[in-house]
């Protein structure tokens, strides 16, 4: 059993941006557990939509070790590495960028479908995960005619659908106003407590950070 579920070592991204090399992550070591939820704090530009992009397989260009749940991502192929953001990995943005044409159970239905679930027991899961966050009332709503909020959940539901082992949210309630984002937050946190998962949640919000289990701090690419 691995004592964590994401280990970076070293993990360095870089671009060549007219003629001159800007460093964007500059050798970064992290380590979650099972079931820790992990605050990246920092400024807008210190790199940490491009740290979540690397652990969640999203695109190469990445030097250094990255390790999910045991695997090491480079010398996985590239549909391994899809099975292991499908299989182990959820995904939370600041935007809900859920399926329009789709319900709230819909949405929540589809990626279990993709993952090899049937359609009783994906309906069932997505129907306990939506209860869970106060949607049971709204399973048959397209986002649409959802608040803000109410879409947002969604999205929490939909990362968690496959039980990842670690869910990766960037700026999670960044569209929210405050009080909205208070109950989404503790509505996110209660739930990946309850499902087991791990959480690394990128914010610039010192007051949301604090309610998490850790912080750690991303300064120029590098953490504090």
């Amino acid at each position: 059993m691995n004592d964590v579920v994401l280990r970076t070592t070293g993990l360095a991204r870089s671009f060549t941006q007219g003629g001159e090399t800007i460093e964007v992550l500059r050798g970064v070591d992290l380590a979650v557990a099972p079931g820790e939820i992990v605050a990246l704090l920092g400024a807008s530009g210190s790199g940490k939509s491009t740290l979540l992009q690397a652990v969640g397989l999203l695109e190469g260009g990445f030097e250094g070790s990255i390790r999910i749940a045991g695997e090491e991502a480079a010398q996985l192929s590239a549909a391994q590495r899809t099975d292991l953001r499908r299989d182990r990995l959820g995904f939370v943005y600041q935007f809900h960028h859920l399926l329009a044409d789709f319900t709230a159970i819909e949405n929540i239905v589809l990626p279990q479908l993709i993952a090899g679930r049937t359609r009783a027991q994906a309906d069932e899961r997505a129907r306990d995960l939506l209860t869970a966050l106060g949607l049971g009332h709204r399973l048959q709503h397209r986002p649409s005619k959802l608040s803000g909020g109410e879409q947002q959940r969604v999205a929490v539901a939909r990362a968690l659908a496959n039980a990842p082992a670690l869910v990766l949210a960037d700026e999670p309630t960044g569209n929210l106003d405050e009080h909205t984002a208070d109950i989404v937050l503790a509505e996110f946190l209660r739930l990946v407590r309850d499902e087991g998962s791990a959480a690394l949640v990128a914010t610039h919000n010192e007051r949301l950070a604090a309610k998490m289990d850790r912080v750690v701090r991303l300064h120029e690419g590098r953490l504090a």
